[in-house]
């Protein structure tokens, strides 16, 4: 790739918090009003100069996530390569809260919900599908997804992913005992693992489920 190639790849990554500010502007006026905002319109929602908005397009236009129309108002475009934080696939639309008790008014605050901050850590984060029932007492069941923290300390009562003997993972409840482990299940019908080889690979912060 020539010296060229890499600056243009570089230069089309990379957008500062005023550039993203512009291109959401741009998109959200485009969607309620079916065209974009004038650079002015843009300045005075921004409360920044003109200048300002005319040379952060101009730097958007040479990144290719902006296009427009020659001689035409209002034609400022996002192209294909317009990726914005809040349509990530783990950004969702909140609208609002719902009643599992008494009934409520119904109040819509719209807002969005992204599972990165939801889920976030100073640790790794990784996922498990759940296989199996022994942990249904804890709400999580087969087929659940279990979020973890990739690390190896873990305090009595965590639920924790294990592994026994260097072979056999498992979620269960953790409890260290006098000379030993205790695995908890959050089943009655399954009995505690008891082991001195264990090691912990995470702990568990949440669980998502898909009905």
């Amino acid at each position: 790739m020539s010296p060229r190639s890499k600056r243009q790849t570089g230069e089309s990554e990379y957008l500062t918090p005023r550039q993203i500010e512009i291109l959401t502007l741009i998109r959200d006026v485009r969607r309620s009003c079916g065209y974009s905002p004038t650079l002015q319109e843009i300045a005075d929602e921004l409360g920044v100069s003109k200048i300002t908005v005319f040379e952060h397009v101009d730097a958007l236009l040479r990144k290719r996530m902006l296009t427009r129309r020659s001689n035409k108002a209002r034609s400022l475009h996002l192209t294909g390569s317009a990726r914005l934080p809040d349509e990530r696939p783990t950004v969702m639309p909140l609208v609002g809260r719902i009643a599992a008790g008494c009934p409520i008014e119904a109040i819509e605050t719209p807002d969005t919900l992204d599972l990165e901050e939801v889920f976030t850590s100073r640790y790794p984060v990784r996922a498990l599908t759940v296989t199996g029932d022994s942990m249904i007492e804890e709400h999580i069941r087969d087929g659940d997804v279990v979020v973890y923290e990739e690390r190896s300390n873990a305090r009595n009562g965590d639920t924790v992913v294990a592994l026994i003997a260097g072979e056999e993972a498992t979620l269960k409840k953790f409890y260290k005992e006098k000379n030993r482990i205790r695995l908890q299940p959050a089943n009655k019908d399954y009995r505690p693992i008891y082991t001195r080889n264990v090691e912990i690979i995470g702990v568990a912060i949440g669980v998502m489920r898909r009905y």
